[in-house]
């Protein structure tokens, strides 16, 4: 394509620029944002909440943990995590038999996804002109990529109805959410609890 770049004066920065619109999320995952999604109960006041303990039934990671006298690095990952957060929410963890508040549960799994990405020509022109030819042809391209998805529950003890949940999605490098991952998805997550639109009041 030497011939054609020779003909368009266009700096390098934007060409770079158009790079990083055609990989889409195939960069660096480290940087990728988290797409953090919840959902709750209007008529619970969290702010009654002091107390939690993760909920006795707590289901299978996608490692397989916990299990049978061992938990998976996914799961011991996520427990630190969860723990941290809340911890810094100002809740208290107590053994599941003391009668808290919440109980506490996630589920987690890492998924290949696809992303359709509009055409680029590598130049720094994520679309054509629409005159026909070279430019006016279309094309979306499709990246591969691997997404790591938490889903964190929060369950009113008392009532034993869910309270709260949220989800959150991110581009991660391999088969599993490692340590940094899985502090930054469920950071995300948990920054959006407590709901700062809920108006109950008990």
């Amino acid at each position: 394509m030497n011939h054609i770049t020779r003909y368009l004066a266009r700096p390098v920065a934007l060409a770079a620029a158009g790079l990083l619109l055609l990989l889409g999320p195939s960069g660096c995952s480290t940087a990728a944002r988290v797409g953090v999604t919840n959902d709750f109960d209007h008529a619970v006041n969290f702010r009654a909440f002091k107390t939690w303990a993760w909920y006795p039934q707590q289901p299978k990671d996608a490692e397989g943990g916990p299990a049978k006298g061992y938990e998976s690095f996914l799961d011991k990952r996520m427990r630190a995590s969860v723990t941290a957060e809340l911890t810094a929410k100002g809740l208290t963890e107590v053994a599941a038999n003391a009668a808290p508040d919440i109980y506490v549960a996630y589920s987690a799994r890492v998924e290949d996804k696809q992303q359709v990405s509009p055409y680029n020509n590598g130049m720094g022109y994520p679309y054509g002109y629409g005159y026909g030819g070279y430019y006016g042809r279309g094309y979306s391209p499709v990246t591969q990529y691997k997404a790591g998805t938490v889903v964190i529950d929060i369950v009113d003890a008392r009532r034993k109805e869910l309270a709260w949940r949220g989800t959150g999605q991110a581009q991660v490098n391999q088969n599993t959410i490692d340590e940094a991952e899985t502090h930054r998805i469920v950071n995300g997550i948990l920054s959006t609890y407590p709901p700062q639109d809920n108006n109950a009041r008990r």
